[in-house]
């Protein structure tokens, strides 16, 4: 070995940020390898490669005994004393066994097992890279698809989105720049695999905490977010200072902040609500863009009975039931929905509430 493969590792360490003491100690087991096959040895050896000079002796390593049954891997007492003299039974020798063209031999055999180690260790570096991305957003463009998967160039790894993590909304075209959002990775025998997303709720998550500095330090705070991707969300906000309106704050000037992320997720229609402790209030501004005039909740069985005006309970119950299923994921509550006219027929009209619903919710 000469000083120019000392000059390569250093390249290496610098340029793929693999430690040499890695690439040296894949060498090493490399050389191993190389000897035992092309020499047709057994015996227990050692690399001895000196960092130094580049150079490299391999050592046959041999238990000293009373009687040799292995002479590959044993030496008797009396052969050990020859060499010195404190030699006892129980110590291992070295002896030194370097074949002449072993440099030429060991680099041909050294060559794929070295690559293997460096490739591992790339992969180990951008598998922990990666591993502290999950449940992150990440910017990627668009390499190819297939019946299964889009597949999203991160950088250094290509991410996998499923066809049931898909926008329904979305065409993806080849080279196109998307936000995805990190739901899983994995180790595999061909590298670090990752999973991205595109309909998670994380992914509205983050992108709010992108447009939305309240939200990135913690002045207002995501409370929940109920989501039917590419088609309509609701996000409960809640700010613990009364001089912050955490509404406002996500709408930004002339919507600009939410307006931001419905052009990146296509359109989608996004609901930002006022989060409350109290289930009445809650309730009623999640069911926005609809007025409501009463809510009845039952603590025990965790549901509630929503009044609304008679020209409202299409609205309040939304297409195809959407208004309502999402107001309801967005609380953890159940709502059943009656009009006004249908309540003073069952008896449970006229309230003396009045309109609860404040002006405290946005629809974008």
């Amino acid at each position: 070995m000469s000083s120019d493969l000392l000059e390569a590792l250093s390249t290496l360490e610098k340029e793929k940020g693999i430690s040499k003491d890695v690439i040296i100690e894949a060498i090493e087991a490399a050389l191993i390898s190389a000897y035992k096959r092309n020499f047709h040895q057994a015996q227990n050896v050692r690399i001895d490669f000196n960092q130094d000079i580049g150079s490299i002796r391999v050592f046959a390593r041999k238990d000293v005994v009373e009687e040799v049954n292995d002479p590959r891997l044993e030496i008797s007492i009396d052969k050990a004393k020859d060499m010195n003299p404190n030699y006892e039974i129980g110590d291992v020798i070295e002896i030194e066994v370097t074949p002449k063209d072993f440099g030429r031999i060991a680099a041909q055999t050294a060559k794929q097992v070295v690559t293997q180690r460096v490739r591992e260790a790339e992969r180990g570096i951008v598998y922990s890279e990666f591993i502290d991305r999950e449940e992150d957003i990440m910017t990627g463009i668009v390499q190819r698809h297939d019946h299964r998967f889009i597949y999203v160039n991160l950088g250094r790894v290509e991410a996998l989105l499923p066809a049931s993590e898909q926008m329904p909304n979305e065409k993806y075209h080849q080279n196109d720049r998307i936000k995805v959002y990190i739901t899983k990775v994995e180790k595999t025998t061909k590298g670090p695999q990752v999973m991205v997303s595109r309909t998670h709720p994380g992914l509205l998550k983050r992108l709010f905490e992108l447009e939305v500095p309240e939200i990135y330090d913690g002045t207002v705070e995501i409370k929940s977010i109920a989501r039917e991707a590419g088609d309509r969300s609701k996000i409960a906000v809640y700010a613990d200072d009364p001089g912050v309106d955490p509404v406002g704050s996500c709408v930004g000037q002339k919507g600009q902040r939410v307006q931001a992320i419905v052009n990146e997720l296509k359109g989608e229609k996004i609901d930002i609500v006022h989060w409350s402790e109290d289930p009445v209030e809650y309730v009623a501004n999640a069911l926005s863009p609809s007025k409501v005039i009463h809510v009845d909740v039952n603590e025990e069985e965790k549901t509630t009975t929503v009044i609304v005006p008679d020209y409202q309970l299409s609205l309040a119950i939304g297409k195809r039931g959407q208004n309502a299923r999402l107001a309801a994921k967005l609380t953890g509550w159940k709502i059943d929905i009656k009009s006004e006219s249908e309540a003073k027929d069952s008896g449970l009209y006229p309230f003396t509430d009045v309109d609860i619903t404040e002006e405290n919710e946005e629809e974008f």
